[in-house]
C-alpha cells in the first residue's frame, strides 16, 4: 500500500493534489507520486484555521478523484490538557531555560506518537486487517510506503520509519521542490491560497504567528495560552529543574513585544513576499 501521512500544510497537499491530478486523469502527470491507497490526516486537536480549510479541500478533491480520505482522532492537545502536571506526558519540544541562564529544548516525540504510530495502527489494524498483537506477517515487512510532505529545504528531515511495516518515501525531496514550489502549484492548478501546517501550540512557530493568531483567531489564541499558563503554574511529572516556554524566546506569550514578533519567515512568489505560516 501506498499511504500519505497527510498534514494539511502545503507540501502534503500538493502531494494530495498531484495524485488527484493522476487519478482523474489516468495520465502518470507526476511521475514521483503515485495514486495514493489512503490520505491519512490526524486532528490533533488544536490546529490554525487555515489548516482545516485545506483539509476539507483536499478531501473534497480526494473523493473526486476516488482516493480514500481518512481523518484520526489524535488529540494532543486535549492530552496534554488533561495531563500535564498530574502525570507524565508526551515530550513536546518546548524551549527550556534553568535558573543558571542553561537554555535548551526538550526532545520531540510527539510526531512519532500522534501521527507516525497513530497512522501506522490505523493502516495494521483497519486497512490489513491485523488483530491486536498479531505478529506481522514476513510479506509485509517494509513492503508498504507511507509518503510524507517534505520538501527539499527539509531534506535533513528524511529519516527511515521506526515500523517494520513501512518504508518512508520523500516524492518532494526527490522532485527537487521547494515549500514555495508547493505553494505555486496549488495556488496556480487548484487556485488555493495555502499556509504551513502545525499544531497551534507547536513551539517551532516564530513569534509572529502567536501575534497574527491573537488578531485573526482570538479564541485559538486562548486556547494557546491555557498550554502557555500550564508550563507556567505546573511542575511536569517526572519535574525537571527548567522553565518551559512555547515561545522560542522564553517568554511567556502575553510577554512578546513587537519587537520580538518581528520574525516571521517569508518565500518569494511573482515578485511578492508570501508569508509561510509559521
Amino acid at each position: 500500500m501506498k499511504i500519505l501521512s497527510f498534514g494539511a500544510g502545503m507540501q502534503s497537499t500538493a502531494l494530495a493534489l498531484m495524485s488527484c491530478e493522476n487519478a482523474k486523469t489516468g495520465k502518470i502527470m507526476h511521475p514521483w507520486v503515485p495514486v495514493y491507497d489512503a490520505v491519512i490526516f490526524c486532528d490533533l486537536g488544536l490546529e490554525p484555521e487555515w489548516v482545516n480549510t485545506q483539509m476539507e479541500f483536499t478531501r473534497k478533491a480526494c473523493e473526486d478523484a476516488g482516493i480514500f480520505f481518512k481523518v484520526l482522532n489524535t488529540p494532543l492537545y486535549q492530552h496534554f490538557i488533561e495531563n500535564f502536571g498530574e502525570r507524565r506526558t508526551i515530550s513536546i519540544p518546548w524551549w527550556t531555560i534553568t535558573e543558571d541562564g542553561h537554555k535548551s529544548k526538550m526532545p520531540r516525540n510527539c510526531t512519532i506518537d500522534f501521527k507516525v504510530n497513530a497512522i501506522t495502527q490505523y493502516v495494521r489494524w483497519e486497512l490489513l486487517g491485523y488483530k491486536k498483537g498479531q505478529r506481522l506477517k514476513e510479506e509485509d515487512v517494509k513492503a508498504h510506503e507511507m509518503h510524507m510532505g517534505f520538501s527539499k529545504e527539509e531534506e535533513r528531515r528524511c529519516h527511515e520509519n521506526p515500523h517494520k511495516l513501512f518504508t518512508n518515501h520523500f516524492p518532494l525531496v526527490q522532485m527537487g521542490w521547494t515549500r514555495a514550489e508547493s505553494y505555486q502549484y496549488i495556488l496556480e492548478v487548484w487556485g488555493l491560497d495555502t499556509k504551513a501546517s502545525a499544531c497551534a501550540f507547536c513551539p517551532f512557530h516564530r513569534n509572529y504567528f502567536y501575534q497574527h493568531i491573537r488578531e485573526f483567531e482570538p479564541k485559538t489564541y486562548d486556547q494557546i495560552v491555557i498550554i502557555d499558563n500550564l508550563l507556567r503554574d505546573k511542575t511536569p511529572k517526572p519535574p525537571m529543574d527548567s522553565d518551559l516556554f512555547i515561545s522560542r524566546s522564553r517568554k511567556r506569550l502575553c510577554e512578546l513585544t513587537p519587537e520580538d514578533c518581528d520574525d516571521a519567515e517569508y518565500f518569494q512568489y511573482c515578485g511578492k513576499s508570501i508569508w509561510n505560516g509559521f
